[in-house]
């Protein structure tokens, strides 16, 4: 089982913004998800190929991959071809550049006991480009000021900058399932005024369970927050509207509840599932039991409901084309491109209510309309 750090590189994003939360999760045990598996999976595999195609000789990990599937070859692949483009690329302004795949990077000179292990680490003379792989297809991650590969980067510099006069910090997330290369730069100093002036002092907080609680979107992979008594007042601000219908309230009024919304029905679903867990474990909650759900009926057996339904002269299949995803999983996203990329179509999206920090171009609405045909 791989050592995990306190104040790990991949939860900097939340401690960062709630100091305390770091030790308030380091009481609470990590059941692990799937996803989480999958992740780890999907990574085994990448290191498998990048030190392949670096002509090294690595066992293949593949038979022993619980999630190993198409998709994920297919993944993978496109992640060992993007390393190599990044190792070619380095070569041409660095005659042998330094390429460490999932090594171990410590930067504890500013996070107490801080340590993670980089993907992929490119050392070209002056330039330092951490490379980051990301399985997940969820939540879209962006290079741009991310705390978890600043953190890398510290610790790639604090080991090598005594060989190389590193000036420019690369930073990649390659995030393939959901067509996302995200790339950062910033210069070393501009990472080490950050990592002194920020990172350091907050650091230290969060080891210590000191600070103070902070709600906000940092808080969807929190082990705590459920119970989190912060996050509840965050979210129960809202009772000062009591819920009334829309009419009775303003433009302004719903200009401040609207970025709420979504953190709200996510701490809504979060507490029940955290109670129903709870009741389940023998807790009793005033006014609520615990009853078994709704279920749709289905074959014991559909082979045998096969065999019979044939037997009486009826065929008991229904044929159906592969949708997109299943299909690119089938073909493999290079060859998906090839045989059908003339004959797949996007149709117009459901219109959505967003934040104006969103990247989507705004879509004309009944007044943009009726101002076009004045």
């Amino acid at each position: 089982m791989p050592k995990h750090a306190y104040l790990s590189a991949s939860a900097s994003h939340r401690w960062l913004a709630c100091p305390p939360s770091a030790k308030l999760c380091a009481g609470i045990n990590d059941s692990g998800s799937p996803y989480a598996q999958q992740g780890t999976d999907a990574h085994a595999l990448c290191e498998y190929k990048v030190e392949k195609l670096m002509g090294r000789n690595p066992k293949d990990p593949t038979e022993n991959l619980t999630w190993f599937d198409t998709e994920m070859d297919d993944c993978t692949d496109q992640y060992a071809a993007y390393v190599a483009e990044q190792i070619e690329e380095a070569k041409t302004h660095c005659s042998d550049p330094l390429i460490l795949i999932e090594e171990k990077l410590d930067f504890s000179k500013w996070v107490p006991e801080g340590f993670g292990t980089g993907d992929c680490v490119i050392i070209a003379d002056d330039v330092l480009h951490i490379i980051d792989f990301k399985y997940g297809l969820g939540i879209l991650v962006d290079a741009e000021e991310n705390p978890q590969m600043m953190c890398y980067a510290l610790g790639a510099l604090d080991t090598y900058e005594c060989l190389y006069n590193i000036e420019t910090i690369r930073m990649t997330i390659f995030q393939p399932r959901r067509d996302n290369i995200s790339t950062y730069e910033i210069s070393r100093d501009d990472l080490m005024k950050w990592a002194e002036d920020i990172l350091k002092p907050t650091a230290v907080l969060a080891y210590n369970g000191e600070g103070e609680f902070h709600a906000g979107d940092h808080c969807q992979f929190c082990k705590a927050k459920a119970t989190c008594r912060k996050r509840a007042e965050h979210n129960l601000e809202l009772a000062q509207y009591d819920f009334e219908m829309p009419p009775d309230l303003d433009e302004t009024e719903i200009a401040a509840i609207l970025p709420r919304i979504d953190d709200l029905v996510a701490w809504a679903n979060d507490i029940k599932e955290y109670a129903l867990q709870q009741a389940l474990s023998g807790t009793e909650y005033p006014g609520f039991k615990v009853v078994e759900g709704k279920s749709n009926r289905k074959y014991s057996d559909e082979s045998a409901v096969a065999s019979t339904v044939e037997a009486a002269g009826f065929d008991p299949y229904e044929k159906k084309l592969l949708g997109i995803t299943a299909m690119t999983s089938l073909l493999g996203k290079k060859k998906f491109n090839e045989l059908l990329s003339g004959l797949i179509t996007k149709p117009q999206g459901k219109p959505t209510l967003v934040p104006e920090s969103d990247k989507r171009p705004a879509i004309n609405t009944a007044k943009d309309d009726f101002n076009d045909e004045e």
